[in-house]
């Protein structure tokens, strides 16, 4: 068989030269999966292992996904244009990983195909779920150069779908968490960071580091509502007391604090970026096409 070009490793940029953020990008894609096979391999994994691994794949699905929807605004923010080579990349990742997270139902319940299709028609968590992965494999499957090219100007309309999914993904998430929902609260601020972000470009508003501070405010204080309206709605446990754990840091470090550092870090990024630029060293900013990517930006 003939050996494949190494541009179709996916290390490698579009020239056939190794990249070292593709590289970097390709080694932690690799490296949630083979924890996760080690610590199952080494029984590490509790009582239910498979359960452990289902719940591994679907939160680092989510991940991978919120890290590709991440690209735009960090490439913009902190004006790395190389960051655009490695969105497909992430993309995929999620979709793989949201695939294992299928098979390893499928495993969890015997392989008995009929129960696994009636569980998913049954339960609304499931079906959201399922629906979310069914479009992340329309968006996979078109996101090869050969179907951007036919596709044209509809492949940007179909790939604005994964905010769509990833709601849907969140929503999954948040279901099947139950009774702790910290991870799916923190994920979603993450998500609505994003959002926010998009939102201050679509009015044009100027990503300086005031606007951006006012945004990881304004998105940390929406998480602690989110919070604590979950909790209201799902629980029963009266929202004010959710918020008063809220207000409890440091003794209490609830999502919206995380949500809260992790959007600070982008005023930083572009105070960085501005200062660099300012002492002639930075390159000013650079827009890339959106080509090499499994969702629109």
């Amino acid at each position: 068989m003939p050996a494949l070009p190494a541009v179709s490793a996916p290390w490698r940029d579009r020239a056939g030269r190794l990249s070292g953020l593709k590289l970097a990008t390709f080694l932690a894609a690799l490296a949630p999966g083979l924890w996760l096979a080690g610590a199952y391999a080494a029984d590490a994994l509790g009582a239910k292992p498979i359960t452990a691994l289902l719940h591994g794949t679907g939160e680092w699905a989510v991940r991978f996904l919120l890290l590709s929807l991440a690209v735009t605004p960090l490439r913009r923010i902190a004006n790395w244009p190389k960051l655009i080579l490695v969105r497909r990349m992430l993309g995929l990742t999620a979709l793989a990983y949201a695939l294992i997270h299928l098979g390893l139902y499928v495993v969890d319940q015997n392989f008995v195909l009929t129960k696994v299709v009636s569980e998913i028609v049954s339960r609304i968590y499931l079906t959201i779920g399922f629906a979310a992965l069914l479009g992340l494999v329309v968006l996979g499957v078109t996101s090869t150069d050969g179907m951007i090219r036919r596709l044209g100007k509809a492949w940007p309309r179909l790939h604005k779908g994964v905010y769509t999914l990833t709601v849907l993904g969140l929503v999954h998430y948040f279901l099947q968490a139950k009774i702790d929902v910290s991870d799916p609260v923190f994920w979603t601020g993450a998500f609505l960071l994003l959002m926010g972000w998009r939102a201050l470009q679509a009015r044009r508003w100027p990503s300086n580091p005031l606007t951006l501070t006012l945004l990881a405010v304004g998105v940390a204080l929406a998480t602690a509502g989110l919070e604590a309206a979950w909790y209201g709605l799902a629980s029963g446990i009266p929202a004010e007391r959710v918020l008063q754990a809220n207000l409890a840091f440091p003794a209490m470090i609830r999502p919206a604090w995380w949500v809260l550092a992790l959007g600070l870090t982008l005023p930083a990024l572009n105070a960085a970026r501005l200062a660099w630029e300012r002492f002639g060293r930075g390159t000013g900013p650079t827009r890339s096409r959106p080509r090499d990517a499994v969702a629109a930006p």
